[in-house]
């Protein structure tokens, strides 16, 4: 039998607002029993693909999008004309913590509970602010921190106020035994596999974004949260990320937002207890640290 629907969130996008009351310890008769998955970094790119093939894939499970300008994002308002009871826009800002712990909150009001966590937010290059780095003498501690703040220290804070929404909702309502937080990596973040150097800034920051969520997965799995870890390499995606660097991609390389995001969904859905900490490809296949 299905759950008693949700109330509204109110206004199609709304600033999340704080709740002082303490997190649920399991799934109430708020809970979806069609699954409620969240995309983090949602505005456009793979990002909005995910939303959109989430949304698309069945007629019940609910999407929660969020990202810093959530006004400004045509492709979400599309979707929330068109998926106007099944998807939910938040703003979320990686790096104001508060409007983090203002999301969770305001899922916790409206679903008490996670199945799916996708961490889709990325920077590599920002004109004048940011470029990846070709030399040494070209590493700066502005980029450096910039890389490291939105590429690893938001999503782990994504991670730390969904926690306790993921434990909530383990696999309820999902064909999966457990939920899952899925950290879009890169293969250049892997220390074993980096033969080409440069791109510091871009290529540490992920790094730590590996470590970081191993590191959580140990702990999910030592205290039994019904939770699992994975980062995901999606490829060299067509995307605003990776067009200023699109010419020296091999042909047949250059993937589309539909295949990657289609790709990288399969591997969630069958994701498992023992891959929890793991670090896949697109195509399946582990990644070395």
């Amino acid at each position: 039998m299905k759950a008693t629907p949700p109330m509204a969130f109110g206004s199609i996008i709304r600033r999340a607002s704080l709740a002082s009351s303490s997190y649920p310890s399991g799934p109430s008769k708020k809970t979806r029993e069609d699954g409620v998955s969240l995309v983090q970094g949602a505005s456009r790119g793979i990002g909005l693909q995910f939303v959109k093939a989430l949304l698309e894939r069945n007629d019940e499970g609910h999407v929660i999008a969020t990202c810093r300008k959530p006004d400004e994002s045509k492709g979400l308002l599309d979707l929330k004309h068109e998926f106007t009871e099944r998807l939910d826009i938040l703003h979320l800002d990686l790096t104001v913590e508060s409007t983090i712990e203002a999301s969770a909150n305001a899922i916790r009001e409206k679903y008490n509970a996670l199945n799916l966590l996708i961490n889709a937010s990325g920077i590599l290059s920002i004109p004048k602010v940011l470029q990846p780095e070709t030399s040494l003498n070209k590493v700066e501690k502005s980029s450096l921190m910039l890389a490291y703040e939105v590429n690893a220290v938001g999503p782990i804070l994504v991670m730390k106020h969904m926690w306790p929404l993921l434990k909530a909702g383990g696999g309820f309502g999902t064909e999966r035994d457990v939920a899952v937080v899925a950290n879009l990596s890169a293969r250049v973040g892997s220390i074993g596999d980096n033969r080409l150097g440069g791109w510091h800034s871009y290529r540490s920051s992920k790094a730590a974004l590996n470590q970081l969520t191993k590191t959580v997965s140990v702990e999910f799995a030592r205290k039994k949260d019904p939770i699992i870890c994975i980062l995901l390499h999606p490829g060299t995606v067509d995307t605003d990320l990776s067009k200023p660097f699109q010419r020296n991609v091999p042909d047949g390389k250059l993937f589309t937002k539909e295949f990657s995001a289609q790709k990288l969904l399969s591997i969630i859905d069958r994701a498992k207890i023992s891959d929890n900490g793991k670090f896949f490809a697109w195509d399946g296949q582990e990644i070395p640290w």
